[in-house]
């Protein structure tokens, strides 16, 4: 019987600092949209073009992830995410519509390849413990989402700052994380590139192959609509509940309970999953739980709280299932690291389709019902993608 090396708590807190950093600087904005729209002029389409474009760089960035970890290393492609976010962060600061747009690009860039980097460091150095430091690591990502989503109006009225400086104050934990993977980077070096494959096998061959194989689509699917639910969520969610007769303050409120919960689900979906040789029952109950809050929200939206709290729960449950799939489902880190690029990369450009589907769903009827349809129809695949990548195989 081996005994299971414990957990560096210095590694732990770099990769919990990490995720932490990766929704911010696309929620934050959800809670200031109102206000950012009315002072540029835009309309909802154009807002969700606006949400869109972080997510679209997602599933962009996703493939050139792992071919920039095995040149400089894991360690070192994360810390330069981190200065990216910072310079986008900053950018935003700019005053006009163009600087907005750059800074959240670049903002959309650097959460890309962090998406992709972290699960195959998790996989690297924690691949007997998968299922927790996945919990860990979708805590984080959930708790990063609930901070900017409860905090970034509060933040706004106590200081008085306006938009731009309100969005940019949250590139000072992302500052803090850079700071923190600064000497990981240094000494790590491109030593902690992916490891060797068997003789014969190249990178290009490999990658083919992953994308060739049903059950990578499978978990592809899975995160792309799992996605396309939580960012299409979280940018008009606030807006949902203003048109309902709530206040802004309120809608962003309910939009932190929505990422609060998120944290149950990301901790306990990865952690039982981890324990199982098939994961579909763990995807049903998270579709049940998603498709049961957005119908709430169009047959009862006066028992708010209820909905969003199964909302919650069923989202954060999704994204870490999708995360460890791509852990449980290959054999290594440079597996998961492929594996974890298609599926953020097509998952999510499918992704990236949701914020704006909904603003231009919004404007074509004046109403929300439709929209939230539509997650609604998104979820029901989330489940059919959800039974077939939880078969108990591994990704050739």
């Amino acid at each position: 019987m081996s005994l299971r090396r414990p957990l560096g708590a210095g590694a732990v807190l770099a990769i919990v600092l990490a995720a932490l950093n990766l929704r911010p600087g696309v929620v934050a904005v959800s809670p200031l949209l109102g206000e950012i729209l009315a002072e540029e002029g835009l309309s909802a389409t154009a807002g969700g073009v606006l949400t869109t474009l972080p997510v679209l760089c997602f599933g962009l960035l996703a493939p050139v992830a792992p071919l920039l970890a095995r040149r400089v290393g894991l360690e070192r492609a994360l810390f330069g995410s981190l200065l990216l976010l910072c310079a986008g962060f900053a950018v935003r600061l700019v005053p006009g519509l163009g600087a907005l747009l750059v800074g959240t690009l670049a903002v959309g860039c650097a959460i890309g390849l962090g998406n992709v980097l972290l699960p195959a460091l998790i996989k690297r150095d924690f691949a007997d413990r998968v299922g927790l430091m996945t919990g860990l690591y979708s805590m984080a990502l959930s708790g990063g989402a609930a901070l900017a989503a409860g905090l970034t109006v509060p933040l706004a009225t106590a200081t008085g700052m306006d938009w731009r400086a309100t969005l940019a104050s949250w590139g000072l934990l992302a500052v803090v994380g850079a700071a923190v993977w600064a000497p990981r980077a240094l000494r790590a070096g491109s030593r902690s590139a992916a490891p060797l494959r068997p003789v014969g096998a190249t990178a290009a061959d490999a990658v083919r192959s992953v994308w060739r194989s049903p059950l990578a689509w499978a978990v592809t699917v899975l995160m792309g609509t799992q996605s396309l639910s939580f960012y299409a969520v979280n940018a008009w969610l606030p807006e949902i509940f203003v048109a309902s007769g709530r206040s802004v303050a309120v809608g962003g409120w309910l939009l932190a309970l929505t990422n609060l919960l998120g944290i149950v689900g990301s901790f306990v979906a990865p952690v039982l999953a981890g324990r199982m040789r098939r994961q579909r029952a763990i995807g049903v109950v998270i579709v049940a739980l998603i498709t049961t809050g957005l119908l709430g929200l169009i047959l009862a939206p006066e028992v708010a709280v209820l909905w969003v709290v199964l909302l919650g729960l069923g989202q954060g449950g999704g994204i870490a299932l999708a995360l460890t799939l791509m852990a449980l489902r290959t054999e290594n880190a440079t597996r998961t690291s492929e594996l974890s690029g298609m599926a953020q990369s097509a998952g999510y450009v499918l992704a990236a389709c949701g914020p704006l589907g909904l603003g231009v769903a919004h404007d074509a009827t004046g109403s929300w019902t439709l929209p939230l349809v539509l997650l609604v129809v998104a979820s029901l695949v989330q489940g059919v993608a959800a039974w077939f990548a939880g078969r108990d195989e591994i990704v050739r």
